[in-house]
């Protein structure tokens, strides 16, 4: 009998970032190696990743790392996690390409070798498991479901998906795949609950695309489209959108040049029109009427791109009067404020919005009817919504309530629990090193919450800079104390105040200089107590108090100082 672990490192209590450990006596199988990109209190923060710490310890044991689909969410940890660890990555075609893409970008050559590509046909035996996948509809081709079989019965993770039953071959969903899956004895379904909430249907992509042209046609002026790069459903619906309005896509970013032209090599995208996609260079020169320009943005999110437009700041076009600007993706609850202040500063610049969402629900999740109906295809002994905030995975739980599922056979776990499978009981065990590890720029994981709260300060309450010289060797001050604020206080306006400082400090540093033991971290620490606190009772606010103290050793004394 085997003895099985299922471990969430991410997506649970959160949407994205999906990463699911699945243990098989000593073989450890990776699903997905997802990221999130931050919300708008990590402030300089490129995006988020799981913490690897317990894949690490066990990286020999790892015999791969299987992947759903091409969505940061799902792969876009991989290169940060391909790094610490050398193990088989799989995916189907376009998601190993894109993955690929993903690692040269992190200078990750070696490791292209070890991805292999799988399609719902292949069936990978290993030995304590053996792994194999199913189709799913989403909102890019190639996506699966995985299968990990063991002799207590299968672990079935989903992955994204919903039900379509009008999608196009490359997105239809493998029901017949299903039903032989749950015929063969599920343990245990971790399944998507991003949409866990909806109970309306989404509409049909066909649906959209007619949408989309019938706005494009009723405009004068340029069309603006924002979307998710790896979206290629929505960039699918797009091209026909511009085939039948009579208009041309211009793609505003180098690396959306670089999925578009695999997703077409690979007969992902059909290109309806030889001369549907314009060169750069020919976009001013084209009519207004007969423009659509493609944004996607550097790390897939298209937003921060047109605020750099409606502001005159983008180095290929700006927003102007007669523009539409037309959101092709759906924001999660968190980027409402975010798309609310672009909408604004839109309008500001002239243009105007209109959005996908405004006359349709259109996901690329499962709603609660296609829940309960993954739940009676794949009919588990155990359900783990994932994929999902908290509120997310408890509505599912509902919906497995309601299937017939009683609350000791659903489990929401938090990051780094350990649901264990043992004797035929399932139980919580245990808890793993899990959490978030935050990049910034080139750094990975050196930005902790210090950081981000001295961050925090400095946006809300600014800096306050205290320089002096001092020579301990003849135990008093040679320079300063000069004082400088940036977004705390206007200099010339608070004298009194700077005065004050000033003072405090020259006290301050003769009473170091003159006593029995000089520390500098002591000297340090109490210029940054002492002034804060009282910048503090003067203005009710906190800046970061910053005190540079350099040493002269050298210095020698004129006559005059003697």
């Amino acid at each position: 009998m085997s003895k099985i672990k299922i471990i969430p490192l991410g997506g649970v209590r959160e949407e994205g970032k999906n990463l699911y450990v699945v243990e098989v006596n000593e073989s450890i199988f990776v699903l997905d190696c997802g990221l999130v990109f931050p919300e708008e209190e990590l402030l300089g923060i490129d995006a988020v990743i799981p913490d690897f710490t317990y894949l690490v310890e066990k990286k020999d044991q790892i015999v791969g790392i299987f992947l759903t689909h091409g969505h940061d969410d799902a792969m876009g940890a991989l290169p940060y996690l391909l790094e610490k660890i050398d193990a088989p990555v799989f995916g189907t075609e376009l998601t190993i390409e894109l993955a690929t893409i993903s690692a040269k970008s992190q200078g990750l050559h070696q490791h292209i070798e070890n991805f292999f590509k799988i399609d719902e046909d292949v069936e990978i035996e290993f030995e304590d498991a053996t792994v194999s996948f199913f189709r799913t509809t989403h909102t890019i081709p190639g996506s699966l479901g995985i299968v990990v079989s063991t002799d207590e019965g299968s672990i079935v993770y989903t992955g994204d998906f919903k039900f379509d039953p009008s999608a196009s071959e490359q997105y239809s969903t493998n029901y017949g795949r299903l039903t032989d899956i749950g015929e063969a004895g599920v343990l245990a379904l971790l399944c998507d609950s991003a949409d866990a909430e909806n109970a309306n249907p989404s509409v049909s992509d066909k649906k959209i695309t007619e949408d989309m042209t019938e706005v494009f046609r009723n405009e004068d002026g340029r069309v603006i489209v924002a979307s998710i790069g790896s979206n290629i459903s929505r960039i699918q619906q797009l091209f026909y959108a511009a085939k039948n309005s009579g208009r041309t896509i211009f793609l505003a970013d180098d690396q959306l040049y670089k999925i578009v032209d695999i997703a077409i090599q690979l007969n992902q995208i059909k290109i309806p029109s030889k001369d549907i996609l314009g060169q750069v260079k020919d976009l001013n020169n084209t009519p207004d009427n007969e423009v659509i320009v493609l944004e996607t943005g550097d790390v897939g999110e298209p937003i921060k791109n047109i605020q750099l437009m409606a502001t005159n700041r983008h180095s290929l076009i700006n927003i102007k009067d007669g523009d539409l600007v037309y959101l092709a993706t759906t924001p999660s609850i968190a980027m409402e404020t975010v798309i609310a202040k672009t909408k604004d500063m839109i309008y500001k610049a002239g243009g105007t919005v209109k959005s996908v969402t405004d006359n349709f629900k259109t996901s690329g999740h499962a709603n609660q009817s296609d829940l309960k109906l993954m739940m009676n295809f794949i009919k588990p002994k155990f359900v783990i919504p994932v994929n999902g905030e908290s509120r997310m995975l408890a509505a599912h739980a509902r919906l497995a309530n309601e299937v017939g599922y009683e609350d000791n056979q659903i489990f929401l776990p938090y990051i780094g629990d350990v649901i264990e499978y043992n004797k035929g009981k399932m139980t919580m065990t245990a808890q793993v090193p899990a959490g978030n590890v935050l990049i910034d720029g080139i750094g990975v994981g050196d930005i902790g919450n210090v950081v981000l709260r001295d961050r925090r300060i400095l946006s809300e309450d600014g800096i306050f800079v205290v320089v002096a010289t001092i020579s301990r060797r003849l135990g008093r001050v040679l320079v300063g104390p000069q004082i400088t604020s940036r977004g705390f206080v206007y200099m010339k306006t608070s004298i009194d105040l700077i005065e004050a400082c000033s003072d405090m400090t020259l006290d301050l540093l003769e009473e170091h200089l003159n006593g029995d033991n000089f520390d500098w971290s002591e000297l340090k620490g109490d210029l940054r107590e002492k002034i804060g606190k009282y910048l503090y009772k003067e203005t009710q606010r906190r800046p970061v108090v910053l005190p540079i103290i350099m040493e002269a050793s050298n210095y020698q004394p004129n006559k005059e100082e003697k």
